[in-house]
């Protein structure tokens, strides 16, 4: 007999939810660190950094219990652009949640920047020093911000389409109890 598999892992639950609280703060963090010149920016710098790599760490470990749990299967009924879309857009949010902060972490290394997180850990840089890849890496990382945030509204939506206009058990796959 097969076991069909109709929800995510709690395992797979708690990172999703972790990363997405984590992921949220992030985005806000950046949008308030950039935009000050005050006190708070080393202390919002710094949480920011902790913060990248803790989802770093944490995207690679989802995707290694991805790939040993897997995933519910999508409705049989879901037409095949949609499909293509949810594919598409988890490929997208994965990139994203691994790329951004490697992207960061080369954007300090190449303006020589220390990598300091709290309690003082601090990591080796990934890049020579150089203010022109700094330049360009400052520029992906502001502009691949939005575009994270874009996709992260992009996927909420869907899940509230499939929860509350579809009604096809999508949402619930990633939710707790009934």
């Amino acid at each position: 007999m097969t076991d069909i598999k109709t929800r995510f892992s709690a395992v797979q639950r708690l990172l999703h939810w972790l990363m997405a609280i984590g992921i949220l703060a992030m985005l806000f963090i950046g949008v308030g660190m950039v935009s000050t010149i005050g006190r708070q920016y080393v202390p919002l710098l710094i949480t920011h950094k902790t913060l990248g790599i803790a989802i770093l760490v944490l995207a690679l470990v989802r995707l290694l219990v991805r790939f040993v749990s897997g995933a519910p299967a999508l409705p049989a009924d879901l037409p095949e652009p949609m499909r293509l879309a949810a594919h598409l857009s988890h490929v997208g949010l994965y990139a994203l949640m691994i790329g951004m902060p490697l992207i960061g972490w080369a954007m300090m290394s190449a303006a020589a920047y220390p990598i300091v997180l709290f309690g003082g850990i601090r990591l080796p840089p990934i890049l020579p020093q150089s203010a022109s890849l700094h330049t360009m890496l400052w520029s992906a990382h502001f502009y691949l911000a939005f575009a994270f945030f874009a996709l992260v509204m992009v996927h909420l939506a869907a899940a509230l389409f499939h929860g509350l206009v579809r009604r096809d058990g999508v949402l619930q796959t990633m939710l707790s109890g009934k």
